[in-house]
C-alpha cells in the first residue's frame, strides 16, 4: 500500500475539480481579487486577535495578575513534548 500525502484528506484530482468549478463560477480574472480579499481579511482577523491578547495581558499586569504562569506551563509542555519525541523517535515507522 502506497501512502500519498493529502491536503485535508482531499486528493489532487478533487482539488483540481474544485479549482475548475471556481474558475467556472467566478471567472479567471476575478480569482486573484477574491484571493487577495481573503488574505486581507485573514490579516485583519489576526491583527485583531493580537490586539485583544495584548489588551488582556496589559490589563492583567495593570491589575497585578501574574501572567508568568502561562510561560511556565508552555515551558513544561514543550519539555514534555521533547521527552515524548525522544521516546517515540525509535518507535516510529518510517514511510
Amino acid at each position: 500500500m502506497i501512502l500519498q500525502p493529502t491536503l485535508l484528506f482531499i486528493s489532487g484530482g478533487e482539488i483540481a475539480f474544485i479549482l475548475f468549478i471556481a474558475v467556472m463560477v467566478f471567472g479567471a480574472d476575478k480569482l486573484p481579487e477574491i484571493a487577495r480579499g481573503l488574505g486581507k481579511g485573514m490579516r485583519v482577523l489576526k491583527d485583531a486577535t493580537n490586539d485583544i491578547k495584548h489588551e488582556i495581558t496589559k490589563t492583567a499586569e495593570k491589575n497585578g495578575i501574574d501572567t508568568n504562569i502561562t510561560k511556565e506551563i508552555t515551558k513544561e509542555l514543550n519539555e514534555a513534548k521533547e521527552n515524548l519525541d525522544d521516546f517515540t523517535g525509535s518507535v516510529k515507522r518510517k514511510l
